[in-house]
């Protein structure tokens, strides 16, 4: 006995109309996966750097002092009057918070200068191999990899005046000085601010220059050494250009971590620093914890954050259009 199958007769899609591929369930759910998992990380930090930043810019319209510190949102609404009284350059307060721009801009672009220059020229040192580059290479990442509390601390015992090391070297062993410096008071505090800035942030640029070097074919180097060319023609004419993007992103990183820096000098001199070494952090920090005036500190924050803003806008449009020039 035979039995016969009888199948359905296929349906064929009227003509110009296209077949339709079918809704894969799973599709939509791969594609929105990643921003899930981004989710707690944005929400994270709206929390701890976009609500704080909001609340500092409404405190900075605010007369908000110490009488109002268990409720600053009854404090009376005071408008520009904390940023008047911030750039009034002729009062005592803005005089002061002038000194400390000019203090921490002269800092600033000393320490970045010697951060780089530094960090370049130990990167190119290390650029070829020789027996214990490696050792070498991490004693030089020592300072960097150091916690920062830890590295300012010990340059506190070594600038003591009495029994610290840099007084012991230069004024016992080389006689250099006529009597043992003080230098955590008065204007030498400016040196040892700057001596412990470079110290810890010059293997961060040796580290990210280390890393450009790599990408620079070496035939470049045997073709110059061929035509005649010196150490510093090489890192005239070869290194420096092919270095000049990484230099450009080092160079801006070094400025906002140094005129932003708040550790290095506190925990060195603690909350009042000396005149000489007045950074910008560590002035608003006094303005705004040791004076009890916290509408007129969050005033110069505000301004603290324009004037990086305005220096990183500009500072990027210039390099953008250098780069777009060299390319041309």
């Amino acid at each position: 006995m035979t039995t016969t199958a009888f199948k359905e007769p296929v349906r064929q899609a009227p003509s110009g109309v296209a077949a339709r591929a079918p809704r894969r369930p799973g599709r939509l759910r791969r594609l929105s996966l990643p921003y899930l998992l981004l989710l707690p990380a944005l929400l994270l930090e709206l929390l701890v750097h976009l609500v704080p930043m909001v609340i500092g810019v409404v405190m900075s319209f605010k007369e908000l002092t110490q009488f109002y510190i268990r409720d600053w949102g009854t404090a009376p609404w005071s408008g520009l009057g904390n940023y008047q009284v911030s750039v009034d350059f002729d009062a005592p307060v803005g005089e002061a918070l002038l000194q400390s721009f000019l203090v921490t801009v002269g800092f600033t672009l000393l320490s970045v200068g010697l951060c780089w220059l530094i960090g370049t020229a130990a990167a190119v040192f290390m650029q070829d191999a020789f027996r214990g580059r490696g050792l070498l290479r991490a004693l030089f990442l020592v300072p960097y990899a150091l916690p920062v509390y830890t590295a300012v601390i010990t340059w506190v015992f070594m600038f003591q005046h009495d029994n610290g090391l840099v007084n012991h070297v230069l004024h016992d062993q080389l006689h250099l000085t006529d009597k043992p410096s003080f230098w955590l008071i008065g204007d030498n505090s400016f040196y040892a601010l700057l001596t412990v800035s470079v110290w810890k942030g010059w293997p961060f640029a040796f580290l990210i220059v280390t890393a450009g070097l790599q990408n620079i074919p070496k035939e470049l180097y045997e073709a110059a050494a061929l035509d005649g060319a010196g150490t510093w023609q090489r890192i005239r004419r070869i290194t420096l250009p092919s270095l000049r993007p990484v230099n450009q992103v080092l160079v801006l990183v070094l400025f906002l971590w140094t005129f932003n820096d708040f550790n290095t000098p506190y925990v060195l001199f603690g909350k009042s620093a000396p005149e000489a070494a007045d950074l910008v952090s560590v002035h608003i920090y006094q303005s705004s914890f040791v004076t009890w005036n916290f509408g007129t500190g969050s005033a110069m924050s505000v301004l603290l954050l324009l004037f990086l803003l305005v220096v990183t806008g500009g500072y990027l449009l210039l390099t953008s259009r250098g780069r777009r020039a060299a390319d041309v």
